[in-house]
């Protein structure tokens, strides 16, 4: 979708500045933040394309306005409530008022190293050859859903240059609403910076991103 959380390209928000030797966290709270989002993920009820989902809709002035673990708990706030595990009333006070949901698994402390170590590996096998090979045209597609995308806006309707097939992996449009997996073949495709930023691009600079399958049509 087009959120907040798309900015490639956008004016107005000042350069990016890295902080030198910066800390894992900047406080205990986001500690626990993190800790209680990879909890909450384990019970199985939502994907990682869905919780995406619910940050990209977190009302601009506030997503812009909030800090990285801000937005993972406002996003978790609105996937625990949309899947019965709190309600409105519940989140307002802090307290447990009523039995809700019950999660298919729960995180406890001593499957922490094992679930870190796994991660939540999403390649996937698929039926069909790859449609394009390193080397080919591409154009992507210029659309503007509602729904979850991967592609950035800055990225569609461009034309580029197939780099490389990276494999074949869950298809996150899909995934994030209940669609299924579904899974395509990615590309890392290249574009020239003209192509991207037109007449302003810098002499020389490329731009990759990696593209699922259905994203792209041929030139």
């Amino acid at each position: 979708m087009n959120g907040p959380h798309d900015l490639g390209g956008q004016h107005g928000f000042g350069p990016v500045a890295p902080e030198p030797n910066e800390p894992y966290f900047h406080g205990d709270w986001e500690k626990r933040a993190l800790g209680v989002t990879l909890s909450c993920g384990a019970f199985g009820a939502w994907t990682i394309d869905e919780s995406r989902h619910a940050r990209e809709n977190i009302p601009p002035a506030t997503y812009l306005s909030a800090s990285y673990y801000e937005i993972w708990i406002r996003a978790l706030e609105t996937l625990l409530a949309r899947h019965g595990f709190v309600s409105a009333a519940e989140l307002s006070t802090g307290r447990m008022l009523e039995k809700g949901a019950v999660p298919k698994r729960v995180l406890t402390a001593d499957m922490v190293p094992a679930v870190l170590a796994t991660g939540g590996p999403c390649d996937r096998p698929v039926a069909t050859p790859p449609r394009f090979a390193a080397g080919a045209r591409v154009r992507t597609r210029n659309f503007n859903p509602t729904t979850h995308t991967r592609l950035p806006r800055y990225a569609r309707g461009r034309v580029g240059v197939v780099e490389a097939v990276q494999g074949s992996f869950v298809f996150p449009d899909d995934n994030a609403h209940g669609r299924g997996e579904n899974p395509e073949w990615v590309y890392t495709v290249v574009f020239d910076g003209g192509e991207i930023w037109g007449e302003d691009a810098a002499d020389g600079l490329t731009v990759s991103i990696d593209a699922w399958e259905s994203y792209l049509e041929p030139v």
